[in-house]
């Protein structure tokens, strides 16, 4: 008469259910698709990562060198600026804050005042166009007046006063050569309408004071300028130009090879787990095989 089948008894009494649960352990594998989908994009994200980190150093280098040749130009000795054949092939790369020198007259009844902050406070930058002897123009920042809205003509009128009574002659002036800043500043428009300046936009200030020839870039005046003096005698102050570069390469270099370095820890730890799941899975199940030809002998 056939016996139904029973499970093996341990010692204690209570059923041995080893083969039972061994049974139930099946590894957890995902399909051989699904592992080369995740290892692709785990392969793009890394080297996507590294590829990132290595463009930002080659930035670095990039700006470094930048920053390098700019102080090269800043204290190097003036030269002719820019005349009217060259200003096309003016970028901000090759020409800004160059030390040039300009000649001619100051045209300052269309004087613009560009609203600034400086070390010194609030103010404006008074942009002037200086015309040359071909008929060129450029404008020339010929610096700084801590004034209020309104009150900047006045303070300006010394400088007008003392350059035309001890210069009549064309002026000879130096300063850093400087990019166009056009459209305004942060959340704040130009309104040439209204007179109302917060960048040095050379092109919108040529078209507001009606000046044709009017070269691409303005000209930062160096300190002690002719008609670019000192607070004391209620001349703009020149020589105030900031030259930083934001630099901050290294640290983005670094944040894109730490994600790549956290992508493959990610995938080190997950091959790991699969790796471990599977030989726990296997043990068990070979485990449990054991036990049921044991069971089969004993019946």
């Amino acid at each position: 008469m056939t016996q139904a089948p029973h499970s093996k008894v341990a010692g204690d009494g209570l059923p041995d259910n080893t083969a039972v649960a061994a049974q139930d352990v099946k590894p957890r594998q995902r399909s051989r698709a699904t592992r080369l989908v995740l290892a692709a994009c785990a392969g793009l994200l890394f080297f996507g990562f590294v590829a990132l980190g290595s463009w930002q150093l080659k930035r670095l280098q990039w700006k470094l060198d930048l920053i390098e040749r700019v102080e090269q130009r800043v204290h190097s000795p003036a030269m002719a600026a820019p005349d009217r054949e060259s200003w096309p092939r003016i970028t901000a790369e090759n020409d800004e804050y160059r030390h040039v020198r300009l000649t001619g007259n100051f045209l300052y009844e269309l004087t613009t005042p560009v609203q600034a902050v400086t070390e010194l406070g609030n103010g404006f930058w008074l942009l002037t166009p200086l015309r040359s002897a071909d008929g060129s123009v450029v404008l020339v920042n010929r610096g700084f007046v801590a004034a209020k809205v309104g009150d900047w003509k006045s303070q300006d009128s010394a400088a007008q006063a003392s350059t035309a009574a001890n210069a009549p002659e064309p002026l000879s002036v130096t300063g850093l050569l400087r990019i166009s800043e056009p459209g305004g500043g942060f959340l704040r428009h130009n309104d040439p309408s209204a007179n109302h300046w917060y960048s040095r936009d050379v092109q919108a200030i040529a078209a507001a004071r009606g000046l044709s020839g009017v070269a691409p870039y303005f000209v930062d005046a160096d300190a002690g300028q002719s008609g670019s003096g000192g607070a004391a005698a209620g001349q703009p102050i020149g020589g105030l130009t900031v030259i930083s570069f934001h630099n901050s390469h290294l640290v983005y270099a670094l944040t894109w090879y730490a994600l790549a370095l956290m992508v493959a820890g990610a995938c080190f730890w997950v091959v790991r787990e699969e790796r471990r799941m599977l030989r726990v899975a296997a043990s068990a199940s070979g485990d449990g095989i054991d036990r049921e030809s044991e069971d089969g002998k004993q019946n």
